[in-house]
């Protein structure tokens, strides 16, 4: 039975560098290839508690977005245009046809993108608190709203920290991950650790393709829409609490239809006892985005 660790791990060239890709291998013949899709700040770690739910049952693909841990040393060009033209690169390096794609927060904004750009590449889409965004408010300053939106996530980027345990520690007194520790979290957060040669540590995050992501959900009507126009099948799953475990959730069913979400075209699941990371966490979490991929 596959687990979190048994990962292998590739580089696949794309415009202006090489993006890292992790394949956990299906145990069984003709079981379904997903590719997914990580958030704003996250790597391809993220999806290592899907990993062991799926279990072997599945073949999942994760890559590394350009400006993020292993992918960090790409020199763009950014925007979330471009990472879904690199999700098609890597099917293409792996000699994929077509997949289920599924998408994390921003990830899930790129996944919608990348389903209505190239729609014979990806049979069904599975979007994870993401992807259905909302119009920037009239004289708001697209990155002050990104920071208030999206907190510590975007914050730890202008930080230096002393070592890799400073960095966790940062992290480990964020209210979603207040009493969900888990080693599976430890593996992501490492990953995003990047040493500096005079000392300390950072975010591997290449400031600048964060931003680029963000503003084009903020401002790209296109962008915030697509999940609407596609024409394979559209899984919607939403956490019951917000990125920093507040009560109010990035998404409920009045932000759903204010978004314009047509349910006739999608199927709608709210997770509960989740926020926007734990839902793709151990437990509930991991739980529903398994149900949902191998569908």
């Amino acid at each position: 039975m596959t687990g979190w660790q048994d990962f292998a791990e590739t580089k696949v060239p794309v415009d202006g560098g090489d993006l890292a890709v992790l394949r956990w291998a299906a145990d069984t013949a003709n079981a379904p290839t997903v590719l997914l899709v990580h958030g704003i700040t996250g790597n391809s770690l993220a999806w290592a508690a899907v990993a062991d739910e799926v279990a072997g049952r599945a073949t999942l693909i994760a890559v590394d977005l350009r400006g993020r841990a292993r992918s960090r040393d790409i020199v763009g060009p950014w925007g979330i245009d471009q990472d879904a033209a690199d999700l098609v690169a890597v099917l293409d390096a792996l000699d994929l046809d077509e997949v289920i794609l599924v998408g994390h927060s921003l990830g899930a904004f790129v996944a919608a993108v990348a389903a209505a750009t190239y729609p014979e590449r990806f049979t069904r889409l599975v979007a994870i608190d993401g992807g259905l965004g909302f119009p920037l408010p009239p004289g708001e300053e697209p990155d002050l709203v990104l920071e208030a939106v999206v907190g510590p996530a975007v914050k730890k980027l202008s930080l230096t920290f002393a070592d890799a345990e400073a960095y966790l520690d940062f992290h480990r007194v964020h209210p979603a991950f207040v009493g969900n520790w888990t080693p599976q979290l430890t593996a992501y957060l490492t990953r995003d650790t990047l040493e500096l040669a005079g000392g300390g540590v950072v975010s591997s995050c290449v400031e600048k393709a964060i931003r680029a992501d963000g503003k084009q959900v903020l401002l790209d009507e296109r962008v915030r829409s697509s999940i609407n126009g596609l024409s394979c099948p559209v899984d919607f799953l939403y956490a019951a609490r917000g990125l920093l475990n507040e009560r109010q959730a990035l998404y409920d069913e009045e932000r759903l239809d204010f978004g314009g979400l047509d349910r006739e075209k999608v199927r709608v699941e709210f997770v509960p006892d989740t926020n926007h990371y734990t839902v793709i966490a151990p437990g509930a979490g991991a739980k529903a985005v398994t149900r949902a991929l191998l569908g």
